[in-house]
């Protein structure tokens, strides 16, 4: 698969069909970017596990961490690498080491590995590289629209809200708010 250009129905099915995430790498603070994407994905009826050791037993937005994969209490559909491109092949042995495997082997921006990519595929996961799952839900639910960004997404139809709070929309077409 080329890792270049994803399809919007292939990001769409893979955040439509998963419910349970890994943020590897996952850090404390407002500054952080990780913080944001488990807040946000937390948000959205996901059940995020921040992963990093030297935050172990600690909280970020209200999720427990762990210091490893393996100590989720869950199987694991996805899970989001934020660590530098060179560590994801030492992350990738962590998932395959877990059973059952996730579905899902994501590298947030500015990380991508070939070889790590190829190495999931060949075991099965899907695998995504060089972008955000929260930008990209953002973006196919149109909740990032609404502050002036071009997500790509045309439609006469207003978009369908989760439930109770601010811009919690469905990811779009076809998809159920079952999260």
């Amino acid at each position: 698969m080329s890792h270049d250009n994803y399809d919007d129905a292939f990001i769409r099915g893979i955040l439509d069909k998963v419910k349970t995430v890994a943020v590897v790498g996952a850090s404390h603070g407002d500054d952080k970017p990780s913080m944001f994407v488990v807040k946000y994905l937390s948000e959205r009826g996901y059940r995020v596990y921040p992963i990093n050791p030297g935050r172990a037993g600690k909280e970020i937005a209200g999720n427990r961490i762990y210091a490893r994969l393996a100590d989720v209490p869950e199987p694991i559909d996805m899970v989001d690498v934020f660590r530098a491109s060179p560590h994801v092949p030492k992350v990738l042995d962590e998932v395959l080491a877990l059973d059952p495997l996730p579905k899902v082997f994501w590298m947030q921006l500015g990380v991508r590995n070939d070889e790590a990519a190829a190495r999931a595929e060949a075991a099965g996961l899907t695998v995504v590289m060089n972008r955000c799952p929260k930008i990209e839900y953002g973006r196919l639910s149109r909740e990032i629209g609404w502050v002036g960004v071009n997500t790509r997404m045309l439609s006469s139809k207003r978009p369908k809200r989760l439930g109770a709070g601010v811009q919690r929309l469905q990811l779009g077409p076809g998809t159920k708010p079952d999260h």
